[in-house]
């Protein structure tokens, strides 16, 4: 019979595993922290602090911002590419994700608005001014849009730079502000990562079994959907041939129904060293590991929840950029907070519990802690509340 795995041991499981049951606190180890999700998802939008900023700051609040910096520029213990976005990646990860990097240049050569880039003459051209010059980004260059200008096109050059940084011959040396900067990658990846070769199937058995790995127990979707870097097809076959070393399990959903998935062969004992998350309430981003698969979030906590940046304002149902808020175990509602950074400020707009969650005097002071943790992340020194979160 296959193991059965209770929901709140499956919740359990699932949080530890993505650092979100340990205290955030102690001293900061950011490689390591990054190895154990497996990757950290970039993004441009700063609300309150950017998503990878966030997501690091939310397993150890001694996280500050400049720290990811040193670690891609200066040390060189991630490398930036596509997982499904742009994120930072363990560098000795890179052997096995050569695969990854013909699969994006096949599938950029396939996009109907990458078209206009620059030719094979032009993007010498592009390698040899950053040779000559050093890492250079997309300011350095000034060709124009042809044609009718819309909304997702973008000049020739740095389509040429994004599909030379897709194929793996640049690589970012580093961002200033988010500003990103190509170089070569032979100057940017240390020559025994780029020397180590794997085949396509060591590469998809890597791939697969590291997923599992973070996930706990997934289905063969949530085992692509980890690095999108393996086709379905491929998960399936890569499962079919494990078969035996793969442990089917039973995991009860939040609405107590019962799925099967697979986990690896340890799965019984994290399941016996499995503890409760401590009882601090969390702000988490919602770009968070935890959050990014909603389907499996909704799934395991019964939150329902989506990210309403791309939705018209007034069809949206919370807001433009709205927190989960974790405690312990489980989700306990929603926040719409914005930082001012000039001012020295956070706002709270917007505080929504969840159904049947009472809301009170102790949970609105675990959530005036964590409000006061995530100023000192943005160097605020006031949060203003601009709702009675008691109506």
């Amino acid at each position: 019979m296959a193991l059965r795995i209770a929901n709140r041991d499956a919740r359990r499981l699932w949080l530890e595993a993505q650092g979100l049951s340990a205290p955030p606190t102690g001293p900061v180890d950011l490689p390591g922290t990054i190895r154990k999700l497996g990757f950290v998802q970039l993004d441009t939008i700063r609300v309150v602090a950017r998503a990878h900023d966030h997501i690091l700051w939310s397993r150890n609040q001694n996280y500050r911002e400049p720290m990811l910096h040193r670690c891609l520029a200066c040390d060189r213990h991630v490398f930036e590419h596509f997982t499904h976005d742009a994120s930072l990646i363990p560098i000795d990860f890179y052997p096995m994700w050569r695969r990854q990097f013909r699969r994006m240049e096949e599938k950029v050569r396939g996009w109907e608005w990458h078209r206009g880039m620059l030719d094979e003459d032009g993007r010498a051209a592009i390698r040899a001014r950053i040779e000559a010059e050093g890492p250079l980004s997309t300011k350095a260059f000034d060709t124009k849009i042809v044609g009718k200008r819309e909304m997702w096109r973008r000049p020739p050059h740095k389509l040429a730079l994004d599909y030379m940084w897709y194929a793996g011959e640049l690589s970012t040396s580093h961002r200033d502000g988010f500003t990103k900067f190509y170089d070569l990658t032979e100057r940017v990846i240390p020559d025994h990562h780029r020397a180590a070769e794997h085949t396509d199937a060591a590469q998809v058995d890597w791939l697969c079994r590291e997923a599992l790995a973070r996930l706990v127990f997934g289905t063969q979707g949530d085992i692509q959907r980890f690095w999108a870097a393996v086709d379905l097809d491929e998960v399936k076959a890569w499962a079919a041939a494990k078969a035996r070393k793969l442990v089917t399990v039973e995991i009860e959903s939040a609405r107590g129904e019962w799925s099967a998935a697979l986990a690896l062969p340890d799965i019984e004992t994290r399941l016996a060293s499995v503890s409760a998350p401590g009882p601090r309430l969390r702000i988490l981003n919602p770009f968070d590991p935890v959050i990014r698969d909603r389907n499996r979030l909704k799934r395991l906590f019964g939150f329902d929840y989506r990210v309403e940046i791309f939705v018209p304002e007034a069809k949206r149902q919370w807001g433009y950029y709205v927190y989960p808020l974790l405690e312990g175990d489980r989700f306990v509602g929603r926040i719409e907070v914005t930082s001012d950074r000039k001012a020295g400020e956070i706002s709270v707009h917007q505080l929504w519990r969840d159904p049947g969650v009472k809301w009170s005097d102790a949970r609105q002071a675990k959530l005036e802690a964590e409000l006061g943790r995530l100023a000192r992340l943005v160097g605020a020194q006031e949060v203003v509340w601009r709702t009675d979160w008691r109506r």
